[in-house]
């Protein structure tokens, strides 16, 4: 530096102790200068004291000489401390050039930079404040510097500026919050902790409201959360707690709807270091929680967003306990936001929450729906969902149908999703069948094929899940009056086929909107029998399903809906079944769970005695289907105490392939008579007289019967028949015997009679078929 050059007001001893080496010249030279400054300021020589300020900046801080800088950064700092109160009319031409040391290459002079602008702030206090986005952004920079001395100083002149930013109460935190959104994604752990304490600070503040501007930071603290460090990982976690308490307190200035997508996202945390991840997965679910349960209705609109979020993490083990825990209330809460009134159309509810206008809705809101839905598909699963809002009127809040529904088919089919997550799945289609059936009917069709795929699921608690939301689609009224035409629709070609026109007096339609199968059950809706015939269509492509699933799935639709209707319509369409052997162990499924289940206890009763026409006409049309296997339709007479006819049938079996199949299907009939479904058919052997044809009947089983254990057993309980010689009194013309199934009118016995022949002899035909293809595998016949 060039020392002759006029710097006056300063002295050259002034000058040339600055420019020195040594520290302690350059401390003498700066108590000159406060000296000088005194004398100006007692003057109110404001003039000077720029000029002095102007060249201790641009002479000595902002010199290529590293000693002149030192120099001019302790003489700035005696201008402040000389100025006192009044140093706050100067503080930018004070601040500005020992902020601009902080990015010097030495260490000890931005050492020096930190120490000279603590001073200045020492003495300014409160003036600072509107200096504080540049004095915050340099030690932000100081806040992560490699030099510890440089640290250790930042941290004093920090702990410096937030007493004076807690003390005041005219910080300008409109004017910082978006120096604070640009910090805040640094990945300095340093800078993180600098920045979370200042936060924690702000938020303690009693004047600032920070939380009207957690939006703009809520992302970038969830991404702090993530850190490796663990004690910055501990301040995120306080400051989002207690962030989290001033909402609970104060829900109605919470700018929920801003602040859900971030939540969506970092509830989506992808497996990436993991431990880390599951602390923002866990803090972000339990922010949703609270959301929920605090916005009530109004995060109804963005549901579909949640449930992506949510829905996943239901199927978590105990590792992730809590998180599972937090998912499983957000759910929970947002299930029950749901309600009937969410099935009203749009204009019906606006009539009902505000005024006529003349102006009708923006059509831009649709549009906008319509285009993120389209980009959601395009998007695919494993993409991010985001909150899409329905609206942004709180007042008028609308259940996103459309995308829920999405949602849900999307879990549905991806094959990853876990058990209790397409439990949560179900039970949400469940419930929206509940609350919502006009809207929900609308997706059924789509719906439908997914959910009958679903019966092949692993779980018994999914399946069961799975009937209980197509049986309300069965039986749901709303079902009755939103049927489209898509029932048959691509997979039509191979679904079984209805029969038409009239069975045993009740009308089957086929196409309508309502088929009443049976006037003396509840009618269902047109989706009960599509349901009817494609689980047919299912069991006989999934051979596997019926074999191992079958009687629990029947099971349950009979407690589901009513068990008259589901033997009813099941007997219909299996009269019509082309595949011979399927209709025949269909038949074989169905009669075992009639008889063996106790969810058929009432109708099993009913077929017991035939009194009514409707209970006549059910046992001609479960015996017409039953046809396709001999064994099921004699118990089936034997159920209905058709002994008779049941004798007659057992005459007919010589005219049979009996086969091991056959006799297998004989022997689990003789188990059946033994077991206590039966009990009255016992006891009616004692009554010999009157019951001649049930003892001929299983005398009749026994002769098909070889010297087996079952022969063993029917013929040990025909020994304890009483007094064997009334027998012969049925071929007494002058003893006529009594049977009271004659006496029914509603039940034409000759032609079931020949409907059984006709029925065997097409199973007989096909099974020539059979066995002329297997001799000649290569002619066609």
């Amino acid at each position: 530096m060039n020392t002759e050059k006029d710097f006056s007001p300063l002295t050259p001893n002034i000058v040339r102790a600055l420019n020195d080496k040594l520290y302690e010249k350059r401390k003498v030279a700066a108590l000159e200068i406060e000296k000088l400054v005194r004398e100006f300021v007692a003057q109110n020589n404001s003039a000077q004291i720029r000029h002095v300020i102007q060249i201790l900046a641009t002479e000595f801080a902002l010199s290529q000489h590293p000693h002149s800088r030192k120099g001019g950064l302790i003489g700035l700092a005696a201008c402040s401390i000389a100025l006192g109160k009044d140093s706050g009319l100067y503080l930018k031409e004070l601040i500005d050039p020992v902020l601009t040391c902080f990015n010097d290459s030495d260490s000890r002079l931005r050492y020096y930079a930190c120490e000279a602008l603590y001073n200045i702030v020492k003495v300014a206090r409160g003036a600072v404040l509107p200096h504080f986005n540049v004095l915050f952004d340099g030690l932000s920079k100081l806040a992560a510097d490699p030099d510890p001395n440089v640290k250790s100083g930042s941290e004093l002149l920090d702990r410096l500026l937030k007493d004076i930013v807690t003390e005041s109460n005219k910080f300008d935190l409109v004017a910082f919050v978006p120096l604070l959104r640009e910090r805040i994604y640094s990945n300095n752990q340093y800078a993180r902790q600098f920045i979370i304490s200042w936060i924690h600070v702000l938020e303690s503040v009693p004047d600032i409201n920070l939380l009207d501007y957690l939006p703009e930071i809520l992302d970038g603290l969830f991404q702090i959360l993530g850190d490796s460090s663990k004690e910055i990982r501990r301040m995120c976690e306080v400051v989002l707690g207690e962030f989290l308490k001033e909402i609970k307190k104060n829900p109605s200035s919470v700018k929920f709807a801003e602040m859900a997508n971030i939540l969506v996202i970092h509830c989506q945390v992808s497996d990436e270091s993991k431990s880390t991840n599951d602390l923002i997965q866990l803090t972000s679910m339990t922010w949703m929680r609270e959301f929920i349960q605090l916005a009530g209705r109004v995060v109804l609109p963005y549901s579909s967003g949640i449930l992506t979020a949510v829905l996943p993490c239901l199927s978590y083990d105990d590792r992730k306990k809590s998180t599972k825990e937090a998912a499983s209330a957000c759910n929970h809460s947002l299930m029950k936001l749901v309600t009937p009134e969410d099935d009203e159309d749009d204009e019906e509810s606006q009539t009902k929450t505000s005024p006529p206008s003349d102006e009708t809705p923006s059509k831009k809101e649709g549009d906008l729906n319509d285009s993120l839905n389209e980009s959601q598909e395009s998007v695919g699963f494993s993409n991010i969902s985001f909150f899409t809002p329905a609206s942004s009127d709180r007042s008028a809040v609308t259940l996103d149908l459309d995308g829920i529904v999405q949602v849900l088919d999307r879990h549905l089919h991806d094959s990853s999703t876990g058990m209790m997550t397409r439990i949560a799945v179900l039970k949400w289609l469940y419930h929206l069948y509940i609350k919502t059936p006009r809207k929900m009917f609308k997706h059924t069709d789509s719906l439908f094929p997914m959910l009958l795929k679903t019966l092949s699921d692993e779980s018994d608690e999914v399946i069961l899940k799975d009937l209980e939301v197509l049986a309300e689609i069965a039986s749901s009224p709303a079902g009755q009056t939103d049927v489209s035409g898509s029932c048959d629709n691509t997979e039509s070609k191979t679904e079984l086929h209805i029969p038409g026109g009239v069975r045993d007096g009740q009308p089957v339609v086929v196409g309508s909107k309502v088929t009443d199968l049976s006037p003396s059950t509840p009618s269902m809706n047109s989706y009960f029998y599509k349901f009817m015939i494609n689980l047919l269509r299912r069991f006989s492509l999934e051979r596997k399903l019926l074999e191992m699933r079958g009687a629990f799935i029947i099971r349950q639709l009979c407690l589901l809906l009513h068990a008259e209707n589901i033997f009813h319509s099941m007997a219909d369409i299996l009269l019509k079944e082309e595949d011979l052997k399927f209709a025949s162990t269909m038949v074989q499924t169905l009669n075992t769970i009639l008889l063996t289940s106790a969810e058929l206890f009432q109708l099993r009763n009913q077929l017991k005695d035939l009194r009514t026409q409707e209970s006549c006409a059910l046992f001609c049309c479960l015996y017409r289907s039953w046809c396709h296997n001999p064994v099921a339709t004699v118990s089936l007479c034997f159920l209905t105490q058709n002994y008779r006819h049941a004798y007659d049938l057992i005459q007919k079996f010589g005219d049979l392939e009996v086969t091991v199949d056959f006799l297998m299907e004989v022997d689990k009939l003789v188990q059946l008579i033994e077991s206590p479904i039966f009990t009255y058919l016992r006891l009616q052997l004692l009554d010999v007289e009157h019951n001649p044809y049930l003892i001929k009947a299983l005398y009749g089983l026994l002769m098909l019967l070889p010297q087996s254990q079952a022969f063993q057993l029917l013929s040990h309980r025909l020994s304890c028949v009483p007094n064997p010689e009334l027998m012969r009194t049925i071929e007494n013309p002058k003893a006529p015997v009594k049977d009271k199934r004659l006496a029914q009118p509603h039940i034409d016995y000759s032609e079931l009679l020949q409907h059984f022949d006709r029925v065997q002899s097409k199973h007989l035909e096909v099974r020539h078929q059979r066995a002329r293809r297997s001799e000649h595998p290569d002619r066609k016949l």
